[in-house]
């Protein structure tokens, strides 16, 4: 299955690289505003994501993409799930949870083979401030479930990424990337 995964960083003429890649998938991981993924609704791919700490809010039903946040969905014999947002990093009205919010969310949420997230677990992938910080539930729930991948956006690229844990395959998407599973 080819997957194309959004995060982060605006694509230009979207519509013509998702078409030109036909993928079987599409994933959204990225902050954006509502208009970024304009035409996105008129391509027929299926599409999952989750919601990120710089996004314009309930945007996913407009596009028809399916909301993965802690709420498993299977496609083409996978199962994928998600958690939104990122570690809070400042106080206000801001789309984030602590840690100790994504651990009560994560505490129940069952098994999935594909982990949708915009933010990296603790200390993969994440960077060293506190507004890249990675969720520790992630890193938990990596060590209690064994997904077959996690994907997550969220961090800068350092040239040093971690593509597994355990067995885990970690998938940092920055822009799009296509990923076969």
């Amino acid at each position: 299955m080819k997957i194309f995964a959004l995060s982060d960083k605006k694509t230009e003429n979207l519509k013509e690289v998702i078409k030109e890649l036909n993928p079987d998938l599409i994933i959204t991981l990225w902050d954006f505003d509502y208009g970024d993924l304009m035409g996105l609704e008129l391509i027929d791919i299926p599409k999952m994501g989750v919601y990120w700490n710089h996004c314009t809010r309930w945007y996913m039903e407009t596009y028809g993409i399916q909301d993965l946040h802690l709420y498993p969905r299977e496609f083409n014999g996978f199962i994928f799930g998600g958690l939104e947002w990122c570690v809070r990093y400042k106080n206000g009205d801001y789309i984030m949870y602590t840690q100790e919010e994504a651990s009560t969310l994560l505490e129940t949420f069952s098994k999935v083979d594909v982990f949708i997230s915009h933010c990296p677990p603790f200390w993969i992938n994440d960077n060293n401030d506190t507004a890249h910080e990675g969720f520790h539930a992630l890193k938990t729930y990596i060590d209690k479930h064994s997904p077959k991948y996690l994907f997550h956006g969220h961090t800068y690229d350092d040239g040093k990424f971690v593509e597994r844990y355990k067995d885990t395959q970690i998938v940092y998407v920055d822009r799009y990337r296509i990923i076969e599973i």
